[in-house]
C-alpha cells in the first residue's frame, strides 16, 4: 500500500510538472516571438540611423535578440513534445537549448547597457563628422538618406547646431547650389530652401545630437529590459525541466 501510494504520489507530480511545463512552453512560445519581434522592428523600422553610429553594437544586439527569438519559438515547440512524450533525451536537449537562449539573452543585455554608457561619448566624437564628411558623398548614401531623415523626423539641423554644415565638404562644393545647409534642415522643404538660415525658415537653434542619442538611448532599454526579462522568466523554466526530468527517471518502467 505504501509502496503503491508512492507511486501514485510521483504520478500526480509528474502531471503537475507536465502541465506547469507545458503551460510555461506556450507563453515562453509567444515571449519569442515578441523577442523576435522586438529585434526585427528595431532593425527594419529604425535601421537608418544605425549608419550614423560608428559602432555596430546597437544593431548587434538586435541581431542577437532576432536569433534568440527565432531558436526560443522553435524550443518552445521542442519543449511541448519532450513534456508530453516524456522523453528524457528531448528533455536533455530542451534544457541545453533554453541555457543556449538564457545565455544570448543575457548578452543582449549586457552588450544594451554597455552601449548605453558610451553612446553619449560616441555619439561627441563622431557624429559631426559623419555628417558633414559623408553627405552627399559617392558611396555614402544611406548615410545621407539617414541625416535627411533625422533632421525632418526630429526637427533639428547639424550635430550641435546648424553652424556644423559649414564644415561640410558638400555645402562648400559647387553641388550644394549656394546652399548654407541641406533642404532637409527647412521647416518646410522646397528646392534650395537651404540657402535661407532665417529661424523662419530653418530649425536653426536644434541639433541632432541630443535627440537621436535619447532615441537610441531609449530603444536600448527597449533591448535590454526585453532580453533580460525573457531570461529571467527562462529561469523557471530550467527549473521546471530539472525537476520533470528527475521525476522521469525515478519511476520504474
Amino acid at each position: 500500500k505504501m509502496r503503491d501510494y508512492t507511486e501514485k504520489k510521483e504520478t500526480c507530480g509528474t502531471i503537475c510538472l507536465k502541465y506547469l511545463l507545458f503551460i510555461f512552453n506556450f507563453f515562453f512560445w509567444l515571449a519569442g516571438g515578441a523577442v523576435m519581434a522586438v529585434g526585427a522592428w528595431t532593425l527594419v523600422e529604425k535601421s537608418d540611423y544605425i549608419s550614423l553610429l560608428s559602432s555596430s553594437t546597437y544593431s548587434a544586439t538586435a541581431y542577437i535578440l532576432v536569433v534568440a527569438g527565432v531558436v526560443v519559438m522553435v524550443t518552445g515547440i521542442l519543449g511541448c513534445c519532450a513534456t508530453f512524450k516524456e522523453r528524457r533525451n528531448l528533455l536533455r536537449v530542451y534544457f541545453i537549448l533554453l541555457l543556449c537562449i538564457f545565455l544570448l539573452e543575457i548578452i543582449a543585455g549586457i552588450l544594451a547597457y554597455i552601449y548605453y554608457q558610451q553612446l553619449s561619448m560616441e555619439l561627441k566624437q563622431n557624429l559631426k563628422n559623419t555628417m558633414t564628411q559623408k553627405y552627399r558623398k559617392e558611396g555614402e548614401e544611406s548615410v545621407t538618406s539617414a541625416v535627411d531623415k533625422l533632421q525632418q523626423e526630429f526637427k533639428c539641423c547639424g550635430s550641435n547646431n546648424y553652424t556644423d554644415w559649414a564644415d561640410s565638404q558638400w555645402i562648400k562644393s559647387s553641388e550644394a547650389s549656394g546652399r548654407k545647409v541641406p533642404d532637409s534642415c527647412c521647416k518646410t522643404i522646397t528646392d534650395l530652401c537651404g540657402r535661407r538660415d532665417h529661424p523662419s525658415n530653418i530649425y536653426k537653434e536644434s541639433g541632432c545630437i541630443t535627440k537621436l542619442e535619447n532615441f537610441i538611448q531609449e530603444h536600448l532599454k527597449i533591448i535590454g529590459a526585453v532580453g533580460i526579462s525573457i531570461a529571467c522568466v527562462q529561469i523557471f523554466g530550467m527549473i521546471f525541466t530539472c525537476c520533470l526530468y528527475r521525476s522521469l527517471k525515478a519511476e520504474p518502467y
